[in-house]
């Protein structure tokens, strides 16, 4: 079958461009459209594939900041031409699965989520956002939203990255979407060497939704190294008021990442995350999971076996938590085989199944 994947864009290899990864493996050759590539931050073996950009990109600072051309993106995908094309493969959480599909032709979509900034987020980034970003997102979220519930109808079968992300697809489209959770590169986190455990992790991107002021206040006074790497906006902020047993590592390289976790008491994952690809990794390196009650975590973390849930995302919740984590004793192994659930070829299995039983239709 003649195939196109879609992407919504290429700017970094985060979640969503690692299943990409994951799904064009089995496509050798198969071009890629997406609304704008940053060739020098994306893996080779995507690069292998044809990259189609759209009009976005060729747009003033297209690839830098595609995401301010958002309202134009829904014009950009109708410029596309998949005549001859028997299969359409959509990686989205972005504007990309409404493209214009031949007759004949199927279409699968890997959901990552609907747009958090056009339906369940909307109210935080229209907060967040300075002046001419609230009046641009109160001009253009309602014919966005029209656009994007029009755009599922252009999709033949859903397929959520977790039960979380199914729910709103339910809610947000009314269409049920099988769950093929995101694979995981669990051996690798397994195989790092063991360390002393000295120190509390906090891992992302330092960004609101993923609450990480949460979890430095929550160590204030608490007797308790935290750790926080990664980078993002509220970095200044977070440095300016952090009390002296929190460190700041900044952006750790990924081969990095299997060591830096492997030395850590346990992760700390306050946010809500439609599957959460970072946790999973902490428990194939044996570490446990202290996370809210909600979201992804629920399908990846075991309470009192890999992890433990705190129910508000507040310091004092935290604190409970890392006290209770504290007096446990955690089987490695057990952690180990829990995230060998989320392996690439567990993810394989899981969406060929679901290509298959597009295909039956």
């Amino acid at each position: 079958m003649k195939t196109a994947l879609l992407h919504y864009w290429l700017l970094s290899m985060r979640g969503g461009e690692k299943v990409l990864q994951a799904i064009a493996r089995r496509f050798p050759g198969a071009p890629i459209y997406t609304h704008a590539c940053r060739r020098a931050a994306i893996a080779p073996d995507l690069l292998a594939h044809p990259i189609r950009e759209s009009a976005i990109a060729r747009l003033p600072f297209g690839r830098a900041r595609c995401q301010a051309w958002l309202p134009l993106m829904p014009w950009a995908l109708g410029r596309w031409d998949f005549s001859g094309f028997d299969l359409l493969i959509s990686s989205e959480s972005g504007p990309v699965k409404g493209v214009r599909k031949p007759p004949a032709a199927k279409h699968l979509c890997y959901c990552h989520t609907p747009m958090r900034y056009l339906w369940d987020l909307r109210e935080d980034y229209l907060r967040r956002a300075g002046p001419a970003g609230r009046l641009a997102m109160r001009l253009f979220t309602p014919p966005l939203r029209a656009y994007d519930l029009r755009s599922a109808e252009c999709v033949d079968r859903f397929v959520a990255n977790s039960a979380f992300v199914a729910a709103r697809i339910r809610r947000v489209y009314g269409r049920e979407a099988a769950v093929v959770h995101p694979p995981v590169d669990v051996a690798r986190f397994a195989a790092a060497p063991a360390r002393e455990r000295t120190y509390w992790l906090w891992l992302g991107a330092l960004v609101p939704y993923k609450a990480p002021e949460v979890a430095v206040e929550a160590f204030r006074g608490l007797g308790e190294r935290l750790v926080v790497a990664g980078e993002g906006p509220l970095l200044p902020r977070l440095r300016r008021g952090a009390p002296p047993n929190v460190s700041f590592l900044g952006r750790v390289p990924d081969d990095a990442l299997p060591g830096l976790l492997a030395g850590a008491k346990g992760l700390l994952f306050p946010g809500v995350e439609d599957f959460g690809i970072v946790p999973v990794e902490a428990q194939a390196a044996g570490v446990p999971v202290l996370a809210l009650r909600v979201g992804g975590a629920l399908e990846t973390v075991r309470e009192g076996e890999t992890g433990l849930f705190f129910d508000a995302p507040t310091p004092g919740a935290i604190r409970g938590a890392v006290e209770e984590a504290r007096a446990r004793r955690w089987d490695a192994a057990l952690l180990r085989r829990n995230a060998a659930r989320f392996s690439p070829e567990a993810f394989d299995r899981a969406f060929e199944a679901q290509l298959g039983a597009l295909l039956r239709r």
